[in-house]
């Protein structure tokens, strides 16, 4: 195995399937059963989950709603993806739990570092949801913070509709090239859309590698936690 400990960003899109909207139980089984594969491999699974597939903080503020209320409301959609993939994973006998960043016991625990180490070390998965609490921060900013506090491996970044990083969109530009390994100094002087700049410095500076690969094959999560070559390496 190449890796000890990772941190799976799954998109709150990718819990939706072909849907626009919402959660497809049948999805949600079908990620399980790679993350199962995962943690019987013996590889300590944490998992960042977005909430796209329900509310985007940046879409509410775009139509004129607060934005710190706005990206609460996301921080929310998360949880509800979080509990969603847990109860998943549980019917599969596999032990998790459900992290917050924004406390609210009566579902899930509150964030607490040491806690989470603990449980992963203990092999239960651990769901971080709730983002990072506080408005203005994307999921991908969550995933950087999480990974440099638990001391992971690397960040495994599941992607839709793309199977690594590109240097322009490869839906729009046929000629557009796609790059197996790359330097996050390279990610910020190109521009290129694969995490927010907060992410990426945070990943940079703390020499934390990423994964960038495609999910609409579910296997390929089991395949790059065992550290096949796919997609795009970033480091």
């Amino acid at each position: 195995m190449k890796y000890k400990r990772v941190v799976l960003k799954l998109s709150g899109e990718s819990l939706a399937g072909n849907e626009s909207y919402g959660i497809k139980p049948e999805v949600v089984e079908a990620l399980a059963k790679q993350i199962k594969r995962i943690h019987e491999a013996k590889v300590e699974v944490a998992i960042v989950v977005g909430g796209g597939n329900i509310w985007r903080g940046l879409s509410g503020s775009a139509k004129g709603m607060d934005r710190a209320s706005a990206d609460y409301m996301g921080m929310l959609a998360t949880v509800m993806n979080a509990l969603a993939l847990q109860d998943a994973l549980e019917k599969m006998n596999v032990f998790t739990r459900v992290q917050t960043a924004i406390e609210m016991r009566e579902v899930a625990e509150p964030y607490i570092r040491r806690k989470a180490v603990r449980h992963l070390e203990k092999g239960r998965v651990v769901i971080f949801g709730a983002g990072t609490g506080n408005p203005y921060f994307s999921t991908d900013t969550t995933a950087a913070l999480r990974a440099a506090e638990i001391e992971a491996d690397v960040i495994l970044m599941a992607k839709k509709g793309t199977d690594g990083i590109y240097d322009s969109d490869p839906n729009k530009n046929e000629s557009a090239k796609k790059f197996d390994k790359l330097a996050y100094i390279e990610i910020l002087n190109r521009g290129l859309h694969v995490m927010d700049s907060t992410a990426t410095s945070l990943c940079m500076d703390n020499e934390i590698p990423l994964v960038v690969f495609n999910i609409d094959n579910y296997e390929n999560i089991y395949r790059a936690a065992m550290g096949e070559e796919i997609g795009t390496t970033v480091s």
